[in-house]
């Protein structure tokens, strides 16, 4: 043996024991790098580093899962998000101990997902809250799109909602499978502080302006990151200073110099850490102000339109006419003095008084909210119970600022999911609708009473509201001389309150009492203030009250809702009807938040009978000329009210929108479906027609030889790059043993590189070989490969250059043959 080949040999053994299982860091294998799916576990660290590893991802994912508090609220999100963790080591740590590679481990974490993340992340859909359903799988399926919209767009706190606790779940889970995964398998073990920081990012993004522990969640996530990849960097030196040693290439150091060089080392890196702690806690604890932090719920407006619901005040007159003695809803738990509010008004338009509907500020800002509603108003708390039974619509009866609200019954769960309320006012809406049988139980806190006298030395809050439009000048002429030399703001609005109460009458306008026309448009309201008696109702003086302490600079609402005429005491359950349905003023004071006031007029308090008409003195009838043409009077806006008679118009003919959209969106979904199988086979079509139909002979003959080689690729048979017709013939004959493709291939061979052109019946002959061919592969292959092949795209990407080289070389020794004897014997060859 040779030196040369000894020492070969030697250095191939070296090069085996180097790649061996467990070899040190420096070896060849670990110089080269591994992959990161599928790797080869390290058996040369021990158990307690792998384990200090697991516990380190576990902690820094903790400390970030913790910014979710200030939106969830409670513990359910804490619950998703540990679960997500422990779930996540698991997998990273088995995927790393049995070699998975990239595809396992994502296939593992998608079943934990759907399996663990019912109970974890959606609990009320499953039975017993651990078996998952039907309804378990949707959501989360779902929620992987949509709980993230619901968690910007939905009021904090949003633990009581359904769905929102898979944004915790999922990426803790996401982010402990990607760590652990990096920790244990990547030679720089720093990548996996990537999907750790990548969570604590999330997490702030998704949650409230106000943080759980910003500084001390800070500091303890720089702390543990810092000083665990500190210790992964030194032990990562060590096992490469060992294996260099192993290896005979350096001396070994003087134990005393190389534990004095350790410690050096780790006192480092102990000061960089505290260093970066300190300058962590200096400018985001101390520089940075809370005010600066900025979360991704600001940026995203509430989606409720509420141009979408008429104000409830155009109803007022149908309820105290048509059910007036008819229950509504019954209330148990009221405290005495305490008034159910329906809606809060604080927009006009001369025709209507509604909810603001731009959803900016006031009564308009409706959000969803769980059955748990944060609410910083001080007062006394309240707990009512709210039976519906004849009350429609979709505002809820309340009352005071609500701290919590639970449906009961069978749509419990379809009228939480659709729960709205306006902090600004304390009105909750439900878009769902309520009905008879619904029930529900707020929890509220109602603000303190003041006094006038309380009153006297505070001022009108300035609360922005909606400009009012079309308000009738009266409003303004009468409000100047109600307040009169009032020096308070709170004299001014009790003078209005009063000068109406005083001076006007009461009257539903029902049968048997004085006309009184319903509505409160800008004509109505001035002829109300313009009568000689004022007649109407809540409806008209609440909202000519309104109008007119706004023409004085002074922010008021209109508030329709009910209030019993003899309170029955908290035990008691009482019960309102629409007799008991009114409307009232709010104006807000500094301090003492929106006080009551009542402009309209006791019930008893009449309007006076009429001076009887003078008796008639006929005079002698005279001829008297016509009158002068007259213009068009001015019509005053068409109100239409609740006890106005009017005839409904009736829609003629059919509505072909409803159609036309269920038709378009299904079309849609076809085309998104099926749209992409559709071009494959145009392409494909037209690829055929463009080979069939080349404009040389030679190439019309050559493009068949490619379709069947085509078909036979996306049935799963490729050939060869490069290789003859022949070559390539003897391939798929072996894989088509009663498909004659050897004779097509010389055929082709002969049409190519024979004396001249082939005829046109000659090339159609051969197309209709090829096509025969091509039915002959298909049929000896299983229907789902037949199936596959007519929507495969291999045959475009896998068969390269092979055939346009093969035909200009082709080509190119045709145009060079000279003789037929050449081209005879470059037929046998080929």
């Amino acid at each position: 043996m040779t030196k040369p080949e000894s020492s070969r040999r030697a250095a191939r053994a070296a090069g085996t024991a180097a790649d061996a299982p467990g070899a040190p860091a420096g070896s060849a294998a670990a110089r080269a790098g591994t992959p990161l799916l599928p790797p080869r576990p390290n058996p040369g660290r021990p158990t307690w580093a792998i384990a200090l590893d697991c516990a380190v991802v576990a902690a820094v994912l903790l400390v970030s899962v913790l910014s979710f508090g200030p939106a969830y609220g409670g513990v359910g999100y804490l619950v998703a998000g540990l679960g997500g963790i422990v779930l996540g080591i698991v997998i990273g740590l088995a995927g790393w101990r049995m070699r998975w590679n990239l595809v396992i481990v994502a296939a593992v974490t998608i079943v934990v997902y759907l399996v663990f993340g019912g109970p974890l992340a959606a609990p009320t859909t499953t039975v017993l809250g651990i078996i998952p359903t039907l309804d378990t799988f949707r959501t989360l399926v779902l929620g992987v799109v949509f709980s993230w919209k619901d968690v910007l767009t939905l009021v904090t706190p949003l633990g009581g909602f359904e769905s929102v606790l898979i944004v915790p779940f999922l990426t803790s889970l996401l982010a402990a499978v990607l760590a652990t995964s990096f920790a244990l398998r990547l030679k720089r073990s720093a990548w996996a502080l990537l999907p750790m920081v990548a969570l604590f990012i999330t997490a702030i993004a998704f949650g409230t302006r106000e943080g759980a522990f910003p500084v001390a969640q800070g500091l303890a996530f720089v702390g543990i990151a810092l000083a665990w990849a500190a210790w992964r960097r030194q032990e990562a030196r060590a096992e490469a200073s060992s294996a260099t040693t192993l290896a005979g290439s350096a001396s070994v150091a003087d134990p005393q110099t190389a534990a004095k060089l350790r410690r050096t080392r780790l006192a480092t890196a102990a000061g960089l850490v505290v260093a970066a702690l300190g300058l962590g806690f200096a400018t985001g604890g101390l520089l940075v102000p809370a005010a600066a932090r900025e979360v991704l719920r600001d940026q995203i407006e509430p989606p409720l339109d509420l141009h979408d619901y008429a104000s409830p005040l155009v109803g007022f007159r149908s309820y105290v006419r048509d059910k007036v003695d008819d229950s509504l809803f019954t209330v148990k738990g009221l405290p005495d003095g305490a008034r159910i509010r329906l809606a809060t008004l604080d927009t006009y338009d001369g025709t209507v008084y509604n909810v603001a509907g731009d959803g900016s500020t006031g009564s308009g800002s409706f959000v969803r909210v769980s059955p748990d509603i944060a609410n910083d108003v001080e007062g006394d708390p309240a707990t009512l119970e709210v039976g519906i039974t004849g009350l429609t619509g979709v505002w809820l009866p309340d009352t005071g600022y609500l701290d919590g609200l639970t449906f009961d019954g069978e749509r419990a769960t379809q009228l939480e999911g659709a729960l709205h309320y306006n902090r600004a006012t304390g009105v909750a809406l439900d878009t769902a609708g309520i009905g008879e049988g619904d029930s529900y139980t707020i929890d509220t806190v109602l603000p303190p009473s003041f006094n006038d006298e309380q009153l006297s030395s505070r001022k009108v809050s300035d609360i922005g509201m909606p400009k009012a439009s079309g308000v009738p000048d009266v409003v303004s002429s009468l409000a100047s001389e109600y307040a009169g030399d009032a020096e308070t703001p709170i004299q001014q609005v009790r003078n209005i309150a009063n000068g109406l109460s005083q001076d006007g009458f009461f009257s539903h306008g029902l049968e048997g009492e004085a006309v009184s026309r319903a509505g409160h448009g800008a004509e109505r309201i001035a002829s109300l203030l313009d009568a000689e008696q004022m007649v109407g109702d809540d409806e008209q003086y609440a909202v000519a009250m309104a109008l007119m302490v706004r023409s004085l600079g002074m922010p008021a609402r209109v508030v329709m809702g009910f209030y019993p005429d003899q309170y029955e005491g908290a035990d008691a359950v009482q019960d309102f009807t629409g007799d008991e349905l009114h409307a009232w003023v709010e104006v807000p004071f500094d301090g003492a938040g929106w006080i009551t006031f009542d402009p309209t007029p006791p019930e008893d308090q009449i309007p006076l009978e009429e001076a009887p008409k003078p008796k008639s003195d006929p005079k002698a009838q005279v001829l008297q000329p016509p009158p002068p043409p007259q213009e068009p009077a001015e019509l005053p806006p068409d109100i239409r009210t609740e006890d106005t008679a009017q005839e409904e118009v009736q829609e003629e003919g059919f509505d072909f929108l409803p159609v036309l959209l269920v038709g378009g969106g299904v079309l849609g979904l076809l085309i998104i479906v099926f749209g992409p199988l559709l071009v494959i086979v145009l392409v494909k079509l037209a690829r055929r027609r463009r080979r069939r139909q080349a404009p040389r002979p030679a190439d019309r003959v050559s493009g068949g030889w490619d379709e069947i080689v085509d078909r036979a690729g996306d049935l799963g048979t490729r050939v060869p790059a490069g290789a003859t017709r022949r070559d390539n013939a003897l391939v798929l004959a072996g894989a088509y043993p009663s498909v004659p493709v050897v004779e097509v291939a010389r055929r082709a061979d002969g049409s190519v590189f024979g004396p001249g052109d082939p005829t046109p019946d000659e090339i159609e002959q051969y197309w209709t070989e090829v096509d025969l061919v091509v039915r002959n592969m298909a049929k000896s292959a299983s229907w789902w490969k037949r199936f596959a092949a007519r929507w495969s795209l291999g045959s475009f990407f896998h068969r390269g250059r092979r055939g346009s080289s093969e035909r200009r070389g082709a080509k190119t020794a045709r145009d060079a043959g000279t003789a037929g004897s050449s081209d005879s014997t470059t037929r046998g060859d080929r």
